[in-house]
C-alpha cells in the first residue's frame, strides 16, 4: 500500500484525529454552556454525536501516536477495514447532528424570531460550525481510509 498524507501512522493523520476531537470537544462545550440547549432534541443529539466523535477521534489518535512512536505506518488490511467502518459511521452521525442542529438553530432562532442574537443564539451557532468542521475533518479521514482499503 502506498503511503501519503493523513494515512493511519503519519503525522498528518495524527493531525486529522486531534483536529477532529478538537473541534468535536469545542462545540459539545460551547452547546453544553447554554441553559435551554436540552429543550431541543437535535442539541442533545449533537452533543451524544460528538462525544461519540471524541472517544473514536482520541482513541485512533493513540493508535497514531503509538505507531509514530514505533514508525510503523499502520496498513493491516483487517485494522484499515475497522478504520473504514468506524470513521464512516461517525462522519454519518455527525453530519446527519450538524444538519439537524443547523436545521432547529436557522428555523427557530432566524425563521421564527425567538432569538433577537442573543450570547445563548451565538453558542448555538458556534457549536453547529464547530460540529461541521469536525465533520470535514473526519469526511478526509473517512475518504483516505476508503482509499487505502481499495488500493490494497
Amino acid at each position: 500500500m502506498k503511503d501519503f498524507a493523513g494515512t493511519p501512522g503519519t503525522l498528518t493523520g495524527l493531525f486529522l484525529r486531534i483536529a477532529q476531537c478538537v473541534f468535536a470537544a469545542g462545540s459539545i462545550a460551547s452547546m453544553a454552556t447554554t441553559t435551554a440547549f436540552v429543550n431541543f432534541t437535535a442539541f442533545c443529539y449533537l452533543i451524544a454525536s460528538m462525544g461519540l466523535q471524541i472517544i473514536w477521534s482520541f482513541g485512533l489518535a493513540f493508535i497514531d501516536a503509538y505507531a509514530l512512536m514505533r514508525k510503523k505506518v499502520l496498513h493491516n488490511p483487517v485494522l484499515v477495514s475497522l478504520f473504514v467502518v468506524g470513521d464512516w459511521v461517525t462522519a454519518t452521525l455527525s453530519l446527519a447532528a450538524a444538519c439537524a442542529a443547523g436545521g432547529i438553530t436557522v428555523l427557530y432562532f432566524h425563521d421564527m424570531g425567538h432569538c433577537s442574537m442573543t450570547e445563548e443564539c451565538q453558542k448555538y451557532q458556534m457549536s453547529v460550525a464547530l460540529a461541521f468542521l469536525s465533520w470535514i475533518t473526519i469526511a478526509i479521514s473517512s475518504l483516505i481510509m476508503l482509499w487505502i482499503l481499495a488500493a490494497g
